[in-house]
């Protein structure tokens, strides 16, 4: 059996680590070196660094930051934000990245998932799915940082990524970011429910409770950054509720 993941997630603004409420990141969260080498000690299974300003600054993440945060991360890492081309990839993989995650970037050219996929592996390729809801109550994905509509339905750009070969993918609905009452779980069973890929349930959490329903609802890992950048809350301590209630968690 396959065991939870307890991942973090690093926002990384123009001065630092950020955070904020539904895709508005405005809170000064600190530097993002300390935060990876205090992770490394907190029993986190992963961490995931979004660069928040690369797509609408139309730029490539900070490949120099990003080896440096690696160097001292000992824990596999995921990196998004204005990963948009195969060579920014293989940078990012060369820095030490060993997976990058894709949003924007898939949307707008199919063949790029297909290229990603065939030349660095499923294994590196995270797709990233932001939804919103409309006032029907419907599901639309959304990009370019929460601020452009798709049109899509997310359970169908799923399933169309799956079998473009993605290896996994975070969920996160961006109307429960920063707020710390759960995640979106109704999206997140749809997911688990319509792909056979790992789900990432993103997005909301803020307490340890609410990590464990997304996993009752099919998520195999769970992400998680206000929560653990402004309660008392650790990775160690969501392990140990979880273990209590008979899931089984990476030691």
């Amino acid at each position: 059996m396959l065991k939870t993941r307890i991942i973090p997630t690093l926002l990384l603004g123009n001065f630092g680590l950020v955070k904020g409420e539904r895709f508005d990141a405005w809170r000064q969260v600190g530097a993002a070196l300390p935060a990876v080498e205090v992770y490394n000690l907190r029993d986190v299974d992963e961490l995931i660094i979004l660069d928040i300003n690369a797509t609408k600054e139309m730029r490539a993440p900070d490949f120099d930051l990003i080896s440096e945060l690696a160097s001292s991360c000992f824990v596999p890492l995921t990196v998004g934000g204005g990963v948009a081309t195969i060579e920014t990839i293989q940078e990012l993989l060369r820095a030490g990245a060993d997976k990058v995650l894709i949003n924007t970037a898939a949307y707008r050219d199919e063949r790029f998932v297909l290229e990603a996929v065939r030349k660095f592996g499923s294994q590196c390729i995270v797709l990233g799915i932001d939804v919103r809801r409309d006032i029907s109550g419907a599901y639309f994905c959304y990009s370019e940082s929460g601020s452009k509509s798709e049109g899509v339905d997310p359970i169908q750009w799923a399933l169309l990524n799956e079998a473009r070969g993605v290896g996994e993918i975070v969920i996160q609905n961006i109307e429960l970011d920063g707020m710390m009452t759960g995640y979106d779980l109704i999206i997140t069973n749809l997911l688990a429910s319509a792909v056979a890929l790992p789900i990432i349930a993103s997005a909301g959490a803020g307490q340890y409770q609410h990590l464990l329903q997304a996993i009752e609802c099919g998520a195999m890992a769970v992400s998680a950054a206000s929560m653990f950048h402004f309660t008392e809350q650790t990775p160690g301590g969501a392990k140990f509720y979880l273990e209590s209630k008979g899931i089984s968690v990476r030691k």
